[in-house]
């Protein structure tokens, strides 16, 4: 994968180039345990269908990104959408792009189109939190416990040159105290772009209350669809169902 120096940091990403004209640019941003890797083929299969130009990246401390320092803050979500995103972006040349994030890339998103001070065409949200609730905290405290029995970071690994401290500033920061309150619904009515959210049904770190509340928050188009039969990463859990919704929204935007 190419590597740019964004900030005086490495960081991995992927360019898939246009093959439609004026087709808008994709930009994928990952979970709490993603990488560029994790993705696998969907952002390539999803811009072959749409003809976009898709970029896909490693935040700082993901994959084969530079590490981060320990411990992390509560605003780390903030941090990347207001200067690791708007960096990429400058540097990549994407002017307008839909966002398409997954978990807290879909947090990232929503508080970068949020902000208001850059363009964003459209946002795609994959099973994104908005606020903290227990269901998550339940789902993280289990993700720790598959991670110190060696079966997670094992498999983690493969996708991470940094996996000890990519895990623990994620895990950590969520388990903590001062996170409970976390809580982005203020960024939600400044967002006037078409939002189209997906979520699972059976998803283990979040319940349709966190769509419930973008659908309420956000001052623009709204659509949302729920998968059943489906838990946390909707693009691989139902793949042809996601990637089909996800095309028809492109189409429309």
């Amino acid at each position: 994968m190419p590597i740019l120096s964004l900030e005086g940091h490495a960081i991995e990403y992927a360019e898939i180039p246009a093959t439609r004209a004026a087709a808008p640019d994709l930009v994928f941003l990952h979970e709490g345990l993603g990488s560029v890797a994790a993705w696998r083929d969907f952002p390539a299969r999803l811009a072959a269908e749409t003809g976009c130009r898709a970029i896909i990246y490693s935040r700082l401390g993901y994959g084969k990104s530079d590490p981060i320092t320990l411990p992390r803050r509560p605003d780390y979500m903030h941090r990347a959408a207001l200067e690791e995103l708007p960096a990429l972006r400058q540097a990549l040349g994407i002017a307008n792009p839909i966002l398409i994030g997954h978990s807290d890339g879909g947090s990232i998103a929503l508080i970068h189109a949020g902000a208001g001070r850059w363009n964003v065409r459209a946002l795609i949200l994959e099973a994104p939190h908005v606020f903290v609730e227990e269901l998550s905290i339940a789902g993280i405290a289990a993700a720790k416990q598959a991670y110190d029995s060696g079966e997670l970071k094992s498999r983690l690994a493969r996708a991470h040159d940094h996996v000890e401290p990519m895990f623990r500033g994620w895990n950590d920061i969520w388990l903590s105290p001062q996170f409970r309150d976390w809580n982005i619904e203020s960024s939600l009515p400044t967002i006037a772009c078409p939002v189209l959210a997906i979520q699972g049904s059976s998803d283990q770190y979040g319940t349709l209350a966190q769509i419930a509340a973008i659908q309420r928050g956000v001052g623009g188009p709204f659509e949302k669809l729920v998968l059943a039969s489906c838990g946390h990463a909707p693009h691989r859990d139902r793949e042809a169902a996601t990637r089909e919704a996800m095309a028809g929204f492109i189409a429309r935007v």
